[in-house]
């Protein structure tokens, strides 16, 4: 799996105008094919008179899905520019939609290719995107006595805890990278005079 990757920090569109066609490039971040295909049906209905609607999406944070469309632009000078900006970026679970108005000015092959993989770089930079790192998911079982300074401890010592859950004891959820897992045992074990027990879970990607 990826170490980490980055995504899409929010959804939004970036606009500009080149050789007086317009360009708006729509971003969004997309957890599923299914998602970037629904955004994609969005945008084209916002948009039902321009001259294209092109995309591109790729999902998985091994980048294991990747789509891209030139809606009627010459082959491979729209889609895959987009697809390789979001690549070059290391853009993950993300799509991206740019609309063109034409302006009456061919820009030719080399200029497609220029101004759509630009708007979209332009776009991540007005937009902005964030890092997700991949984490162990662990659970700490700990009395109740220990878990109010316990779930202190962990929160200024920087720990990512997911979720807190109170019953007969406590259970802490927390997101560990896999180098940290050992010594968080010991300090585990410090903190709660060996009374907390530590269970390793799955995987996930969580905010940097």
């Amino acid at each position: 799996m990826q170490e980490q990757y980055r995504t899409v920090a929010h959804a939004g569109v970036h606009e500009t105008e080149i050789n007086r066609s317009r360009f708006l490039c729509a971003l969004a971040p997309a957890a599923t094919e299914q998602e970037a295909q629904d955004f994609v049906a969005r945008v084209r209905r916002e948009h039902p008179t321009a001259s294209h609607n092109c995309y591109a999406y790729v999902v998985g944070a091994d980048a294991g899905i990747q789509k891209a469309s030139d809606d009627g632009e010459p082959g491979g000078t729209a889609g895959v520019p987009m697809l390789q900006m979001l690549m070059r970026r290391e853009v993950r679970y993300a799509v991206a939609v740019v609309t063109r108005y034409y302006g009456g000015v061919k820009l030719g092959a080399g200029g497609l290719i220029r101004a759509y993989g630009g708007v979209v770089g332009e776009a991540l930079d007005t937009l902005g995107t964030i890092t997700r790192q991949r984490f162990r998911l662990a659970t700490v079982t700990v009395d109740h006595q220990r878990a109010g300074k316990l779930e202190n401890d962990l929160r200024a010592t920087g720990r990512s805890v997911r979720e807190v859950r109170y019953a007969e004891a406590v259970t802490i959820e927390i997101g560990l990278p896999d180098a940290d897992v050992d010594a968080f045992r010991g300090w585990l074990a410090d903190a709660t005079a060996g009374t907390a027990a530590f269970e390793l879970g799955g995987e996930a990607y969580g905010d940097v």
